[in-house]
């Protein structure tokens, strides 16, 4: 508790650090939107074009130390408010059917991405720790299980921030190819829902690829990658076992265990989805929650895009990176035919 109350003093020494790092992502925001006005530039959607604005200015003039605080608090606070307030346009009786299904598919993609991951990063003589923490980074929930896991395992700071790099670039340029396909494909849009949000990274990258095919496609897309989410805790529990049975066989260190915190914006998520789809909110209501959600959201991927690093990647990160992508490539192949 005392910890908890000298960081919060900490924060309102320095306000403008936090609220500068906020509005930070929100101008790079706004600047997406406007270039996604752009006849065929707008193609890819703001999301997604906010992404690349937040990865070149870290290429080209560096990351803004001074406001980090400020930029994670909307890549992680901002984000999952935004998915709650996206409820309100989830009908709960077009999906409550699909749920089930969707979370035992989930399964089988976090599975494969474990294997698949680890088999290539073995033939390939790939960092061990890295891998993995890829592979659950594309199992599950891209950034936020890379976090979640890195204590178990074991792993470096440096690897939890290279995986979280490396997760944010693949998922973005995997959200652009999907969006081009289904723009050029002309794919069944609940069929399309389902393959982005059990195959893409991210929440951040499904929202956007998911994005063009409305809000049924939107609504299946982000059913299936909660999903995904929520089995982020067994996952967690399993590798704390694994890594304590480890340990002791080794009798080279002591248990490793870990805290896993519950995803409660997929409570949050639920509980508005049920508002909207059973108790009669104004039109205006809806509207403005909507396109709020969606702007939150984009100032979301831009603190994602800012996180980016192509110079370490490209310098430690190759053989990890090249496993993780044929998992990505193996579970995306596999789901479209589904």
């Amino acid at each position: 508790m005392e910890v908890r109350f000298s960081r919060m003093l900490k924060r309102f020494d320095h306000p403008w650090h936090w609220i500068g790092g906020v509005l930070f992502t929100f101008v790079i925001a706004i600047a997406g939107m406007l270039v996604a006005d752009v006849k065929w530039v707008g193609l890819v959607g703001p999301m997604l074009l906010s992404i690349f604005l937040a990865v070149i200015y870290r290429q080209v003039i560096g990351y803004p130390n001074v406001l980090r605080e400020g930029i994670t608090f909307t890549t992680k606070k901002i984000l999952r408010l935004a998915i709650i307030l996206y409820g309100f346009n989830l009908n709960v009786e077009v999906v409550l059917n699909e749920g089930l299904g969707m979370l035992a598919k989930g399964v089988v993609v976090i599975v494969s991405a474990i294997i698949v991951t680890m088999l290539m990063a073995r033939l390939l003589k790939a960092d061990k720790s890295l891998s993995l923490l890829l592979a659950v980074g594309t199992g599950v929930c891209g950034a936020a299980a890379i976090a979640a896991v890195a204590p178990i395992v074991g792993a470096k700071d440096e690897e939890t921030a290279m995986g979280v790099g490396i997760i944010a670039l693949t998922g973005t340029i995997f959200a652009l190819a999907y969006t081009l396909m289904f723009s050029f494909m002309r794919l069944d849009i609940v069929a399309y829902g389902s393959w982005v949000g059990l195959s893409l990274h991210e929440i951040a990258h499904v929202v956007a690829a998911a994005g063009p095919a409305g809000e049924d496609g939107l609504a299946i897309a982000l059913l299936a990658k909660l999903g995904r989410v929520f089995l982020l805790i067994p996952l967690c529990f399993l590798l704390t076992y694994w890594m304590n049975r480890k340990a002791k066989q080794d009798q080279s260190t002591d248990g490793i265990s870990a805290r896993t915190t519950f995803p409660w914006f997929l409570i949050g998520f639920i509980v508005t989805s049920l508002i909207g789809t059973y108790y009669n909110l104004p039109e205006m209501w809806l509207e403005v929650m909507t396109k709020g959600s969606k702007f939150l959201l984009t100032a979301a991927m831009v603190g994602l895009g800012l996180n980016i690093s192509i110079q370490a990647i490209r310098s430690k990160a190759l053989r990890p990176t090249m496993s993780m992508l044929v998992a990505s490539c193996f579970i995306s192949i596999l789901f479209f035919y589904l």
